[in-house]
């Protein structure tokens, strides 16, 4: 059976979970009915969540256990929590686990110390999922460490990854930057950069591969120290020997490669080989690169977030990968009324932007209408090329086949 997967590591709203069911309903009722019969408890699910951070607080949430109970509903999802974070936060899912016995998890399997891991659990996943060709594994990291823990769960992830044989990637944007800072030392906390040199090691000492790249855009923004070597390679003196800073296209160039890509909240979803003769989109060029889709879930200007998003899916695009930008829950507000910067202004006016680069390649834009009906918003009516959608749309966009692309699957990314 084709497994899909989520991986959720910050707060979940009840929002996000109504979506998510929306989508679960129609992959279920509108393509797979049969997954709906009654299996043995030996089989794989289709869907499996893994569960992590402050995302176990909707496992608890009143509000939260009443949209949780529907998809656990469903006899072909899982849920596998986070024992460690469970205990740490003192989170109780005992109401929810008494229901479902046999979909929701909270036990991990042994690491290669010993001791329970959930990242050799999402490994483990991964490694079963995992295309032909390459045997990796890239985690996207896009906010800084110690503020947040997903830098920490990125190279647990990878670690774990590593221990399952397979090579990995990281690669640093936003924020992200940050990770590869020589000189980290924290008196409280996990030296994040001394973590990266070790999962550098092991990988060689393993035979594997391990690349870890940094976008130059992000690291001359935050003040990086760098220089051209001449011949195009990006040098600086303040870096982890690991880290590699590179022109985004380099970036990208990895995301070009088929293999599992995820990040702090992501998903991959399985495309059938031989499915029902129906596609969502059409990408402009044949390709072979998984096609991306972004989902873009905060509001623009108060963090770089948004702005982020739609530069990464322009240098996906440019790339030749499939591209799909979704704007939903407070992430509309970026295509809600008719923004205005002054002439003089530093700050871009994101609208802007949009309709600049709509009309670009394997680029497409999509708003979720119900995520506008929800905060009594609009979208601007200069927003033409971004397409309007509702729940049927986005179960199209995650689990019919894109034409003209020939994948296994595809990759969720939120920003």
């Amino acid at each position: 059976m084709t497994t899909h997967f989520f991986l959720l590591s910050t707060a979940v709203s009840t929002e996000r979970l109504s979506w998510i069911e929306e989508c679960l309903k129609f992959f279920f009722v509108q393509l797979y009915p049969e997954t709906l019969v009654h299996r043995g408890k030996t089989e794989s699910p289709v869907f499996t969540f893994f569960v992590t951070g402050d995302a176990l607080y909707s496992l608890e949430d009143p509000d939260a256990q009443e949209v949780w109970s529907v998809i656990l509903s469903l006899t072909s999802v899982k849920i596998l929590c986070d024992r460690r974070e469970l205990e740490l936060r003192g989170i109780s899912i005992e109401h929810l686990r008494m229901k479902y016995p046999d979909h929701l998890i909270d036990q991990n399997g042994l690491g290669d110390r010993g001791q329970p891991s959930f990242w050799k659990d999402v490994a483990d996943l991964i490694r079963k999922n995992r295309p032909p060709l390459p045997d990796s594994v890239g985690w996207l990291q896009s906010e800084s460490p110690y503020m947040h823990r997903s830098a920490w769960y990125g190279v647990r992830c990878l670690s774990a990854a590593l221990e399952a044989g397979m090579s990995v990637e990281l690669y640093a944007y936003l924020d992200g930057i940050h990770i590869g800072h020589i000189g980290q030392n924290p008196t409280e906390s996990e030296n994040i950069g001394r973590t990266i040199e070790e999962l550098h090691e092991h990988a060689f000492r393993q035979g594997l591969q391990s690349t870890i790249l940094g976008c130059n855009r992000c690291a001359t923004a935050r003040g990086y120290s760098t220089w051209d070597d001449g011949q195009g390679v990006i040098i600086s003196t303040c870096t982890i020997r690991p880290f590699r800073i590179r022109d985004m296209n380099a970036m990208i160039d990895r995301l070009g490669q088929n293999h599992i890509v995820i990040a702090d909240n992501a998903g991959s979803i399985q495309l059938p080989k031989k499915g029902p003769a129906i596609s969502f989109d059409r990408a402009e060029k044949s390709g072979t690169a998984p096609p991306v889709t972004i989902l873009v879930t905060k509001s623009p200007y108060s963090t770089e977030h948004t702005f982020g998003a739609v530069s990464f899916a322009v240098a996906c695009a440019h790339q030749g990968i499939l591209t799909r930008v979704i704007f939903m829950e407070d992430g509309v507000y970026a295509l809600a009324g008719t923004h205005k910067t002054a002439p003089d202004s530093v700050p871009f006016n994101l609208q802007d932007v949009i309709n600049a680069v709509a009309g670009s390649e394997n680029l497409h834009f999509f708003a979720l209408i119900p995520s506008f009906q929800k905060r009594g918003v609009t979208k601007s009516k200069t927003l033409n090329a971004v397409l309007d959608i509702g729940f049927p749309g986005l179960g199209k966009i995650f689990f019919y086949p894109p034409a003209n692309v020939r994948v296994d699957h595809q990759r969720i990314l939120f920003f």
